[in-house]
C-alpha cells in the first residue's frame, strides 16, 4: 500500500475553496470596469452636449442678424440690387460708386462692398464687439461709431475692397466725389461733392476727431 504524502489532498481542497473568491473578484472587476465606462461615457456625453448647446447659442446669437440688417457675404459689388447694404445707401453715393466702379473696371479693378448701409442693431453689435476687442469704449470709438452717429446707419458711407479698389479710389475717387474720411480707415468712403474738380477735404486721424461723432 502506497502511502499518500501529507498535503496531497489539501492542495486541491484549498484551490476549490479559493475558486469562489477568485470568481467574485473577477465579477467585481468586471462590474467596476463597466460602471467606470458608463460614467466616463456619460461625462463625455454631457460635455459634448454642453459644447453643442454653447455652439448653438453662439450660432443663434449671430443668426439674429442677417442681410436685412446690412450684413454682406463676400463678393458683393456696388451693382448688386439684391442686398440692402447696397440698395439702402444714399442714392447719390450709390450712383457715384457705380460711376467710379465702371471707370475702375477699365483698369481691371472691381469694387466690392465689404459694408454699406447697416441697421442700428447691426451697428450696435459691431460697437459691442469693438469694445470687447479693444478693451474700452474710448479705443473702440476710434473704429466704430454708435448707431446714433454712424454714417453707415444713415446710408452715407461704404467700406470698399479689396485693396486694389481702395488704392484706385485713393487716386481717382475725388473725381467722383468719393473721399476717404479717416486716416486709420483706408476702406471707408463717403460722398463729398465739393471734391469733384477739386480735392477731398483733410482727413481726420480717426472717428474721435469727427464732429459728427460728438453727440
Amino acid at each position: 500500500m502506497t502511502r499518500i504524502p501529507l498535503g496531497a489532498h489539501t492542495t486541491p481542497r484549498r484551490m476549490l475553496r479559493l475558486l469562489p473568491v477568485v470568481g467574485l473578484i473577477v465579477v467585481l472587476a468586471t462590474v467596476i470596469s463597466v460602471l467606470g465606462y458608463q460614467v466616463a461615457k456619460s461625462s463625455s456625453s454631457s460635455s459634448s452636449s454642453a459644447a453643442s448647446a454653447s455652439s448653438a447659442f453662439r450660432r443663434d446669437h449671430r443668426g439674429a442678424l442677417g442681410e436685412a440688417d446690412g450684413i454682406v457675404p463676400d463678393g458683393v459689388t456696388v451693382f448688386d440690387d439684391a442686398k440692402p447694404a447696397v440698395t439702402k445707401l444714399d442714392p447719390d453715393l450709390r450712383k457715384a460708386l457705380r460711376k467710379a466702379a465702371t471707370a475702375a473696371a477699365d483698369d481691371g479693378v472691381e469694387f466690392h462692398v465689404n459694408s454699406g448701409w447697416r441697421s442700428p442693431a447691426y451697428q450696435n453689435q459691431l460697437l459691442r464687439e469693438a469694445v470687447s476687442e479693444y478693451g474700452s469704449e474710448e479705443e473702440a470709438a476710434r473704429w466704430v461709431a454708435t448707431a446714433a452717429t454712424s454714417p453707415h446707419v444713415s446710408g452715407d458711407a461704404v467700406d470698399a475692397g479689396p485693396s486694389e479698389a481702395t488704392e484706385w479710389l485713393s487716386e481717382h475717387g475725388s473725381a467722383y466725389g468719393l473721399c476717404q474720411i479717416y486716416e486709420n480707415e483706408p476702406w471707408h468712403y463717403e460722398l463729398r461733392t465739393t471734391a469733384i474738380g477739386s480735392s477731398c477735404p483733410r482727413m481726420y486721424a480717426d472717428a474721435t476727431e469727427d464732429p459728427r461723432m460728438q453727440h
